[in-house]
């Protein structure tokens, strides 16, 4: 990714809503795991660290970020100790790998999935969440440097080599307004991930961050049959 898309996130990320409840809501399916103890962590792709806090409640926290910005802001507002740059990860090691909207990222993710797996410990699991439908490929996917969106179907394939605990889509009650407005920015050929990336104002922002909360209550038991992202639960 740009460098500026990095900046603008470090920006926003504290305060913006999809960021935010995002997070609450990765943390409910960390929950849902029942780790009996202290755990290590490896949180992959971690971007500018908005989970990080959040995932050192649960036990010691590693990162895997390539983008220097990012590293050096995680450095300086985290209490991270250990943050790689490279695949040079550590053996049977961790509890807990999470990939938060990095696959998509990946050309080949197969084979960083296959690294990651070699990370694990015994029984070890990975959460990921990727973004959801290609029809909703636009110019955002292009300047955050996606190769593809996923569903169910193609994400299975991916994490065939793994024990598949539960796949679900998310954002499911913001999808038909979200999808409708990418789908009309596509027809335009609008560029507006600038716009979808800045903290809207505060009262758009917390109606926004509390309709996607709302799922947070709902994710351990039901599986959403659509939505504008996708997580998977799977073991080594």
């Amino acid at each position: 990714m740009d460098n500026k898309i990095f900046l603008r996130q470090i920006k926003n990320q504290k305060k913006h809503w999809w960021f935010q409840a995002r997070k609450k809501i990765i943390e409910e399916l960390i929950i849902s795991i029942n780790f009996k103890k202290e755990i290590n962590i490896l949180d992959f792709g971690a971007g500018s660290g908005v989970n990080t806090d959040m995932l050192f409640k649960y036990g010691i926290v590693d990162v895997h970020e390539k983008n220097k910005i990012a590293r050096s802001y995680i450095k300086k507002n985290t209490k991270i100790k250990r943050i790689y740059s490279n695949l040079k990860l550590k053996k049977n090691f961790y509890d807990l790998i999470l990939l938060a909207d990095v696959v998509e990222h990946i050309k080949y993710p197969q084979n960083i999935l296959k690294i990651l797996k070699k990370s694990l410990k015994k029984n070890g699991y990975i959460l990921l969440t990727v973004p959801s439908y290609q029809f909703l490929f636009s110019s955002k996917d292009l300047a955050l440097g996606h190769y593809r969106r996923y569903n169910k179907k193609n994400i299975q394939k991916i994490i065939n080599k793994f024990k598949v605990l539960k796949i679900s889509y998310f954002n499911s009650i913001l999808f038909l307004p979200i999808a409708f407005t990418i789908m009309l920015y596509k027809i335009f050929r609008k560029n507006y991930i600038e716009q979808a990336e800045t903290t809207p104002p505060y009262i758009i922002n917390k109606i926004l961050y509390f309709l996607f909360l709302i799922e947070k209550y709902f994710i351990k038991k039901i599986d959403f049959s659509f939505g504008l992202s996708i997580y998977a639960l799977i073991k080594k």
